[in-house]
Formats: C-alpha cells, structure tokens, sequence
C-alpha cells in the first residue's frame, strides 16, 4: 500500500522496517533547546508524541509500557517508599507510581520541561497525578541529579529514557548505574528501558554488563508487547543492589487497590520468562 502525507512513518533502518500512523492533523511542533518535538492526531491511535522523528507514546498503547516500566519493580521491592523517575516528561510513569499507597515521595528529574508541558496540554489523562502532593518534578540533569543524591536516598529508581543518543546516552553507562547503587537504600532496585530484544541485543547486553560491573547483586530482563515500538516488541532490565530481582509480593498484587490494564501477577511473572535467544544472548 502506498504511503503518503497523510502517515507519519518512522523508519527503522536497524531492523529494516518502518512503522506508519494514519493522522488526521499535525496538533503542535517545535524545537526546543534539546530536541524537536512534534504532536499528531491520528485516525486510531489518539494523540502521538514525536521526539526527533522517533515514536514516543500514543493515547492508544502507552500504558503497556507505563505499567511494565513500573509496577514489576515496585512489587518486587519489600516495602517502596522513595521513588526516583529519571526523563518520564510525558508523566505516565510517575502516574502509575502514585497508585502506590505505600508510595511517600515520587521525584522526577526531566531534562526538557517543554516535554511535560506538552503532555499536560495534549495528554493530560496521563498527567493526572502531577499535583499529587508526594510528586516533585525537577527540570534538568538527571545524570548530575543521580550523581548529587545522598547515599540511600531512594528505594527504587526508574530510567524512563528515550533512545541512548544525545542526552541520554549517559544514561546507559556504566558510572551512571554505579551512582544510582550509591542513591539506593537496602534492598534497592534501578530499573531501565532497554529497547527491543529482537532489534537492539547489542545495547541490551551493553546494559547487563554495564549493570553488573557497576557492582549489583542481580540484573534480570522483562519483555512485553509495544505496538508502537520498533519490532512491536520491548523491555525493561532491573538491576538489585543485595539480592535476587527473582520473586514479587505476589499477593500484593492480587490484592492490590487501584485498576491496572496489563499488569498483573501473571504477565508478571511471565515477564521473566526468557525466550531462549534472550537467554543465552545474556547468559541467563
């Protein structure tokens, strides 16, 4: 079928393949000091968020990604008080976090305002949460933020980064991940976006190894579909300072107060099941 202006299409030369989005208009666009960001309605998939002509969120699937980002996490932390978003502008993240009641503080530290701003105008089911009172957002460094916390500060950190080019490159090394170790408390847990499994091996594995040279006690993958994503196929790798990321408070789960629309304690735990590539690829 031919594609003309009336798609948005992202091209994903690694994976020799493109994604397209029927729109109806172009909503907003603009170039902010970091990044260019452009807004679109499409004909079935809401409103969609482009950042330097890659795919971002769209109305339609983005609590796939929110939720699995999220709640895996916290449930398998003992007791998640103290929470830190680095990036997560569009505030999808920090809303699941605040579903938490046990949550006491959520800051988030996102590098371009304009990115939340946008949300709060174009996507504003998903910055619900922004007055909660436990919620602080931050504007800018979210490397330097890490870098300036005070040892135990935090009892889960979540890396809601784009790609690692540009700003969040660093968010993918190794001195990153050993000052988030630093920022943790007891039993603490960093989890980090960690692109396509079918597409992106090669920075997955730069994510383990990064990881485990940082000096945490155990680094395990989750997948979950992404429609929007390059390959329609995602992840996120946790990393625990002192034990194993294996194991959840699965009854918590089950019994856990606020609606989810993915998560729950089956995908879960089959989140952590690995396809055998996956598994041997990290040496899992």
């Amino acid at each position: 079928m031919a594609i003309d202006d009336t798609y948005f299409t992202e091209v994903c030369k690694e994976g020799g393949s493109a994604f397209s989005f029927k729109i109806k208009r172009k909503l907003h666009e603009e170039q902010t000091p970091y990044q260019s960001i452009a807004i679109y309605e499409t004909e079935a998939f809401g409103n969609l968020m482009v950042i330097d002509g890659y795919v971002m969120l769209t109305d339609r699937d983005n609590f796939l990604y929110h939720e699995m980002l999220s709640h895996p996490a916290l449930f398998t932390h003992r007791d998640p008080r103290r929470a830190l978003i680095i990036g997560g502008g569009d505030c999808g993240t920090l809303r699941e976090v605040l579903k938490h009641p046990g949550i006491e503080s959520a800051h988030q530290v996102e590098i371009d305002e304009r990115v939340t701003r946008l949300s709060e105008q174009f996507f504003p089911e998903l910055c619900m949460s922004n007055d909660d009172p436990r919620a602080t957002l931050h504007f800018g460094d979210g490397i330097q933020w890490v870098k300036d916390a005070a040892p135990g500060s935090y009892d889960v950190i979540i890396v809601d980064s784009t790609d690692p080019i540009g700003p969040a490159e660093g968010l993918f090394r190794e001195p990153f991940y050993r000052d988030c170790l630093n920022a943790l408390g007891t039993g603490g847990i960093v989890v980090q976006q960690s692109e396509s499994p079918l597409y992106h091996m090669g920075i997955l594995k730069g994510i383990h190894k990064a990881m485990r040279s940082a000096g945490y006690a155990d680094v395990r993958t989750l997948h979950f579909p992404q429609p929007v994503y390059p390959s329609g196929w995602w992840s996120a790798t946790l990393a625990r300072n002192e034990e194993s990321v294996s194991g959840f408070r699965e009854d918590a789960v089950k019994e856990k107060s606020f609606a989810t629309r993915y998560y729950n304690h089956a995908t879960h735990q089959g989140a952590f099941a690995m396809p055998t590539f996956m598994a041997e690829a990290l040496g899992t």
